[in-house]
This record gives structure tokens, sequence and C-alpha cells, in this order.
């Protein structure tokens, strides 16, 4: 069943990883947990979804705030802040199990089961001071549901120089009052690769072009040498869009 798994998981993780979780404790941690669901099984891995969230809403669930996103072509993300160890001493699970009773708790998740064969769970850290967001760093950008994720692979060798040209980045944005803001986020234990994150909130596909090349524009030959020079130390890039889906996520009362 799912929440068994990913509850045993979890704490796995903890256990061999405890020193990791929060090296970078200035920056909060988010654990995320993919699921890459099958394409026949869009529509029901988001009804089941909302049934879940119904059920947490009907019994009052406490303690398990999450946000939703999907990426185009079906991978859905479920993201929910990791503030301290305390966190998993806990299972939040268990009095909604409590309240719906055994046998329809197992339900919801035997249907969530069927929709994808592959899906796994990490962290990532969102790192403050490399972030670019003059109105306060927030991960809610209400109105802005749009996104754009930027990863940019880095060798160990290359982290220091990989993370002073973004902060020069950073700098050349705030100089120049850029429009477009972001957030950086590092990779944290259970990831694929080595990376740091960039993510990008706009309202539709079509403002976040139009804020680009404005940004492109704004930063002029200074910017492109820029990148240019924060490339030579990117061992692999690559960029998703999606959207958040504040539909599929939950906030206890």
């Amino acid at each position: 069943m799912k929440t068994v798994k990913l509850i045993s998981l979890l704490l796995t993780i903890v256990l061999l990883q405890t020193t990791n979780l929060f090296a970078q404790n200035t920056n909060q941690a988010f654990w995320v947990h993919e699921d890459q669901v099958k394409p026949s099984m869009l529509k029901e891995y988001e009804a089941v979804t909302k049934d879940f969230i119904k059920a947490c809403e009907e019994h009052d669930l406490k303690d398990a705030d999450w946000a939703t996103a999907r990426i185009d072509g079906g991978t859905y993300l479920t993201i929910a802040p990791i503030n301290s160890m305390a966190d998993f001493d806990k299972n939040p699970m268990a009095p909604l199990a409590e309240k719906m009773g055994e046998e329809n708790f197992r339900a919801i998740f035997n249907r969530f089961d069927k929709c994808y064969d592959t899906h796994r769970n990490y962290m990532v850290h969102l790192i403050d001071d490399m972030s670019y967001m003059p109105n306060g760093l927030t991960t809610n950008t209400e109105g802005e549901n749009y996104r754009k994720w930027h990863f940019f692979y880095v060798t160990p060798q290359n982290v220091a120089n990989l993370r002073n040209k973004m902060k020069e980045v950073k700098s050349l944005y705030e100089e120049k009052g850029a429009k477009q803001h972001f957030r950086i986020y590092r990779n944290g234990f259970g990831s694929t690769g080595d990376y740091y994150l960039v993510v990008i909130s706009a309202k539709d596909a079509q403002s976040y072009a139009k804020t680009s090349e404005e940004t492109d524009k704004l930063l002029g030959e200074e910017g492109e040498k820029l990148f240019e020079d924060l490339m030579q130390y990117v061992h692999k890039y690559e960029s998703k869009t999606g959207s958040m889906r504040p539909d599929l996520a939950y906030t206890a009362n």
C-alpha cells in the first residue's frame, strides 16, 4: 500500500541520511513524492486524489499539508515542507485510517496503486540567498500557477563554480531590476543526479515567454556572456513545464 511504502522509505532514508537532511539548516527543506501516472489513468488518478482530499477534509486530518504540481507528460509531484526531524517521528495518516476504517483507507490507496508503475521520493532545499524574489521569498505565487523548471546538473568539482555564477546572475537581476523572479533549489537525498533547480512562476506559457524575452533584452550582452560562462560548469541541462494544481492540494485547518 502506498502509505506504508512511503512511511517505511522515509524512515529508512532518515536513519541513513540524518546528517545530510538539515545540513543547510537556514534553507527550507521539502519532501517530494513523484508519481509517473499511466496515460490511461490520468483521470482516475486525479479522481482518487480528490476523493482522498475530501476524506482528509471530512475527518479533519491534521499535520499533513501538501501542494501538488503536474509536469507535462503525466508526472505528479506531491510537495510537503519538512521543518525538523520531529516531522518524521509520527505517521500523520494514522488518525485518518482510524476514522475512516482500515478497509476504506486501504481501498483509496489501492486505487492509487493502479494508476502508476513508477514512483519515488526525494528531498530538495530552497536556497534563500540564491533566489531572486524582491517582494519576498515564497513558493505560493497566487495567480501564477504556470511553472517552468530548469535543471542544471553539475559534477562535484564544479558545484562551487556553478553556485558562484548563479549568484552573479542574481546580482545582475537585482542591478537591472528584472521583472522575472526565480527560486533556486538544491537537490537533497533521494534525488537522481546532482543539480541546482531554477523554478519560475508565471500566469501562463505566453506570460512566461513574454517576461523571458523582456528579461533577455534587459540583461543584454552582459547577461548573455554571464549565462555562457555559467553553462561551462553545467554537466547536463533540461527543462520541464507544468503547473501547480491547487485543486489537488491539502491544507489542514
